[in-house]
């Protein structure tokens, strides 16, 4: 399996920019390397790996020589060198789909993440016992050693938070209505997730909103979504649209500006710092 990592779009996208550049066109790169089209297409959108006798060839047919421009060309091979490197969850690739792997690979390497969530905790910040009773609540005929797994995944997933050198900054902006649902078999599901958000809102990296259940008309209400950001100023934002069978990533910068303000209209709609914890420990006490 292989998700694009941050650094194969970088790739892409540079290689796509160098080729224009030269005057190119994709059937003209065929015709002078051998190359199918079809190839430099997937490899432009980051859905393959390219191999370095092929990027070689690429940049030979680009301009980019051994000669003026070696540093540009070994700068490059190592971006597709680290844009192959296999990640943490491979050995979960038989069970995870290909959106999944790709979602993981982006939070790997954002800078920052801001999710809204309607009707679920999100994951980064969901307990084992949490993401267990969601996922088998979602995946109805999957077999339990099957939602173990799965919520392995999920939780190991939560590193980015704590365990990186540079933890992604996490923005959540949850509806009311997932903080009131009762997920699980017992209660204390439930109330250990509620103490989950409480512990996690201390982080300096993670900041969390409740959103009223009677908040004015709101964009949100076209359902949930999350925005990456990246460090290199390069990579574009990403935004994540997910539904029961797929996930679709918003790549477009004008699609991925709408979402950036729709956040921040619910970010500014949203119950403040203090009040979301009065909230969610009030709720907290009430679960029985």
């Amino acid at each position: 399996m292989s998700a694009p990592t941050v650094r194969r779009r970088r790739l892409g996208a540079e290689l796509r920019r160098l080729r224009e550049a030269a005057g190119l066109k994709m059937g003209d790169v065929t015709e002078r390397t051998g190359i199918p089209a079809s190839k430099v297409s997937r490899i432009e959108s980051a859905q393959v790996n390219v191999k370095a006798a092929d990027l070689s060839t690429l940049l030979d047919c680009y301009g980019v020589d051994g000669a003026s421009d070696a540093g540009k060309r070994e700068a490059l091979h190592a971006l597709a060198k680290q844009g192959g490197r296999r990640g943490w969850w491979q050995p979960y690739r038989d069970i995870i789909s290909t959106d999944y792997a790709d979602l993981i690979s982006l939070e790997a390497e954002a800078k920052s993440m801001r999710s809204f969530e309607t009707l679920l905790i999100p994951g980064l910040l969901q307990t084992a016992a949490y993401a267990r009773a969601t996922i088998a609540a979602i995946n109805m005929t999957d077999p339990p050693e099957r939602v173990n797994a799965l919520a392995e995944v999920r939780v190991a997933r939560q590193s980015v938070l704590t365990t990186r050198e540079d933890p992604l900054e996490f923005w959540a902006i949850i509806h009311e209505s997932a903080l009131r649902s009762g997920i699980g078999s017992s209660p204390q599901v439930m109330r250990d997730q509620l103490q989950r958000l409480l512990d996690l809102q201390e982080l300096p990296n993670v900041s969390i909103q409740a959103l009223a259940w009677d908040t004015a008309p709101h964009p949100g209400m076209a359902g949930p979504f999350a925005v990456l950001s990246f460090p290199e100023s390069a990579d574009l934002d990403v935004v994540l649209v997910e539904n029961l069978t797929s996930a679709l990533y918003v790549e477009d910068a004008a699609e991925v500006s709408r979402y950036g303000s729709a956040f921040e209209r619910l970010r500014a709609a949203a119950l403040p710092f203090d009040k979301t914890a009065d909230l969610i420990a009030q709720l907290k006490d009430s679960t029985t």
